[in-house]
Protein backbone atom coordinates (compact mmCIF):
# COMPACT_ATOMS: atom_id res chain seq x y z
CA UNK A 1 0.00 0.00 0.00
CA UNK A 2 1.42 3.40 -0.88
CA UNK A 3 2.14 5.65 2.05
CA UNK A 4 3.02 9.24 2.70
CA UNK A 5 4.86 11.00 5.47
CA UNK A 6 2.76 12.73 8.15
CA UNK A 7 4.20 14.78 10.96
CA UNK A 8 2.83 14.10 14.43
CA UNK A 9 3.79 15.47 17.79
CA UNK A 10 6.28 13.59 19.94
CA UNK A 11 3.44 12.82 22.36
CA UNK A 12 1.30 11.30 19.59
CA UNK A 13 4.25 9.29 18.28
CA UNK A 14 4.91 7.90 21.74
CA UNK A 15 1.24 6.99 22.16
CA UNK A 16 1.26 5.24 18.78
CA UNK A 17 4.43 3.38 19.71
CA UNK A 18 2.93 2.22 23.02
CA UNK A 19 -0.33 1.16 21.40
CA UNK A 20 1.58 -0.75 18.73
CA UNK A 21 3.65 -2.55 21.35
CA UNK A 22 0.55 -3.46 23.38
CA UNK A 23 -1.58 -4.59 20.46
CA UNK A 24 0.98 -6.10 18.13
CA UNK A 25 -0.29 -3.91 15.31
CA UNK A 26 1.75 -1.43 13.34
CA UNK A 27 1.62 2.26 14.16
CA UNK A 28 0.23 2.81 10.66
CA UNK A 29 -2.65 0.36 11.29
CA UNK A 30 -3.48 2.07 14.57
CA UNK A 31 -3.40 5.49 12.96
CA UNK A 32 -5.58 4.25 10.08
CA UNK A 33 -8.15 2.98 12.59
CA UNK A 34 -8.03 6.21 14.57
CA UNK A 35 -8.72 8.29 11.46
CA UNK A 36 -11.55 5.96 10.42
CA UNK A 37 -13.09 6.22 13.91
CA UNK A 38 -12.76 10.01 13.81
CA UNK A 39 -14.48 10.16 10.41
CA UNK A 40 -17.29 7.95 11.68
CA UNK A 41 -17.70 10.09 14.80
CA UNK A 42 -17.87 13.28 12.74
CA UNK A 43 -20.45 11.71 10.43
CA UNK A 44 -22.70 10.84 13.37
CA UNK A 45 -22.14 14.22 15.05
CA UNK A 46 -23.28 15.94 11.84
CA UNK A 47 -26.20 13.52 11.49
CA UNK A 48 -27.29 14.23 15.06
CA UNK A 49 -27.00 17.98 14.51
CA UNK A 50 -29.18 17.67 11.41
CA UNK A 51 -31.85 15.77 13.32
CA UNK A 52 -31.67 18.29 16.17
CA UNK A 53 -32.28 21.11 13.68
CA UNK A 54 -35.14 19.14 12.15
CA UNK A 55 -36.72 18.54 15.57
CA UNK A 56 -36.36 22.23 16.39
CA UNK A 57 -38.72 23.03 13.51
CA UNK A 58 -42.15 21.66 14.55
CA UNK A 59 -43.58 21.73 11.00
CA UNK A 60 -40.56 19.98 9.48
CA UNK A 61 -40.50 17.41 12.30
CA UNK A 62 -44.20 16.65 11.82
CA UNK A 63 -43.55 16.11 8.11
CA UNK A 64 -40.71 13.72 9.00
CA UNK A 65 -42.96 11.73 11.34
CA UNK A 66 -45.68 11.55 8.70
CA UNK A 67 -43.21 10.30 6.11
CA UNK A 68 -41.95 7.64 8.51
CA UNK A 69 -45.51 6.51 9.17
CA UNK A 70 -46.13 6.24 5.43
CA UNK A 71 -43.05 4.05 5.00
CA UNK A 72 -43.82 1.90 8.06
CA UNK A 73 -46.85 0.35 6.35
CA UNK A 74 -44.66 -0.93 3.52
CA UNK A 75 -42.15 -2.81 5.66
CA UNK A 76 -43.86 -6.18 5.36
CA UNK A 77 -45.95 -5.43 2.29
CA UNK A 78 -46.60 -8.74 0.54
CA UNK A 79 -44.46 -10.82 2.89
CA UNK A 80 -45.90 -13.63 4.92
CA UNK A 81 -44.80 -14.71 8.38
CA UNK A 82 -42.34 -17.60 8.34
Amino acid sequence: MPSTLVRVSARTHEALRELAAQSGETMQAILDKAVEDYQRQRFFDELNAGYAALRADPKAWQEELEERAAWDVTLLDGLEDD
